[in-house]
């Protein structure tokens, strides 16, 4: 079973991309769950979404503890203190594996990030995708969910590039415009090929 844990910030589209990737691995025939973890409603508030993927039926139904992928839509929550919000002092790189993936939403490079993440000397993969500036370009809003998404098919085996893309038009086209979906599936297109490995 594969588990991933999304950190991100309300309105950043988080719990979106779980779900999306959730969509994905079902349409697979994979069995899934995707669910998010809310602190306080409100604009900017840390949250945090999960994905379980597994060829067998999950029985489990409580937050990922240990994930195998870590995606940081924002990395202002690098190192939050509690004082600050839901998280912990490592709470992005809180119960993750020495084999974790790390993708974060950043222009700085793998290895600023792997210092941040203070995994200096650890076995963990980095990756660095500037999806909030790819979200600008491409949507023409902050909103990094799907940059993240097509860095994560590149980043991964979970899913492809393009059954992602497949499930976001299926699943999303009664929900937006042509133009937004278009711009989405840009968007994916660009995380996927922008990706950085430190």
């Amino acid at each position: 079973m594969l588990e991933v844990r999304w950190h991100g910030r309300a309105q950043q589209g988080v719990v979106t991309a779980a779900k999306v990737l959730g969509e994905t691995c079902l349409r697979s025939g994979k069995y899934v769950q995707a669910f998010p973890e809310f602190g306080p409603e409100r604009m900017g508030a840390p949250v945090k979404a999960y994905n379980r993927v597994s060829d067998e039926p999950i029985k489990m139904h409580c937050s990922v503890a240990n994930p195998k992928y870590v995606l940081i839509a924002d990395p202002t929550l690098i190192g939050m203190s509690l004082a600050g919000g839901m998280e912990t002092s490592g709470g992005v790189t809180e119960g993750t594996p020495e084999d974790a993936v790390f993708i974060v939403n950043t222009p700085k490079s793998p290895a600023e990030m792997r210092t941040a993440l203070e995994l200096d000397g650890k076995s963990a993969k980095v990756f660095t995708v500037d999806a909030s500036q790819i979200s600008i370009d491409k949507i023409g809003r902050h909103i990094p969910n799907t940059p993240m998404l097509g860095a994560l098919a590149k980043a991964t085996d979970m899913v492809t590039l393009e059954d992602l893309i497949d499930d976001f038009k299926v699943n999303y086209a009664k929900k937006y415009s042509e133009a937004v979906i278009n711009g989405n599936v840009e968007a994916m297109k660009s995380g996927y090929e922008s990706i950085s490995e430190g």
